[in-house]
């Protein structure tokens, strides 16, 4: 995947001034926008056909932004976002304090997160909300040619990945992790479960006593 430091700079001019921004992901092309938005979002849910009470993810580009924007995370949960990601992941977290509703859609105690695994776009220093790039019920886009000719035309700016792997994130549920250890794969996607679980099911790093 080969996008230059213009290409980062051009996709958070276009989320900062309202765009919808088509981009590449890690999984399929996504389309991305300013969350805290009220008009880009809806723009977004436009393109797609989606309905408005229906949530969407968070994208951050790299971990440390998307720990520091959840600062009140368990600390088991934090172990579990920093075990797992970046990856093909969407991960659906507490969220207590109500933060970035327009992703929350109907419920905005629950977000959902994600950090891909995109190197090309690690410089990326704002958070999207973030969807795929199809129209609603639509098939995932593996190549650009895939998006809908009207959404690349209606978008702010497109980025060119090149084909990628075609299989949406793996969907896991860990808003009860923190207080129960309980996770679900709510949709099967990139990452397989039994690579979630092997992550998941290990013990706690023990405690070393201070010397």
């Amino acid at each position: 995947m080969v996008l230059t430091e213009a290409d980062v700079a051009a996709f958070e001019d276009c989320v900062r001034a309202g765009g919808v921004a088509v981009f590449p992901a890690d999984t399929v092309y996504g389309l991305g926008c300013d969350p805290h938005s009220p008009d880009a979002v809806g723009r977004l849910y436009e393109l797609k056909g989606r309905p408005p009470d229906k949530p969407a993810a968070v994208m951050f580009f790299a971990l440390a932004a998307a720990l520091a924007a959840l600062p009140e995370l368990g600390d088991r949960t934090r172990a579990a976002l920093e075990r797992l990601l970046p990856g093909a992941l969407t991960l659906l977290l507490p969220n207590p304090r109500g933060r970035f509703a327009l992703a929350s859609g109907s419920d905005p105690s629950t977000l959902g997160v994600r950090v891909p695994d995109v190197p090309a776009l690690s410089g990326v220093r704002l958070a999207v909300l973030q969807s795929s790039a199809n129209r609603s019920g639509g098939a995932d886009a593996r190549r650009l040619a895939d998006v809908p000719e009207q959404i690349r035309a209606a978008a702010g700016i497109v980025l060119d990945g090149g084909e990628l792997p075609g299989t949406p994130s793996t969907v896991v549920d860990l808003r009860a992790y923190e207080e129960t250890g309980r996770w679900e794969v709510l949709r099967v996607g990139l990452v397989a479960p039994g690579a979630i679980a092997s992550v998941l099911n290990l013990p706690p790093a023990p405690e070393t006593e201070n010397e």
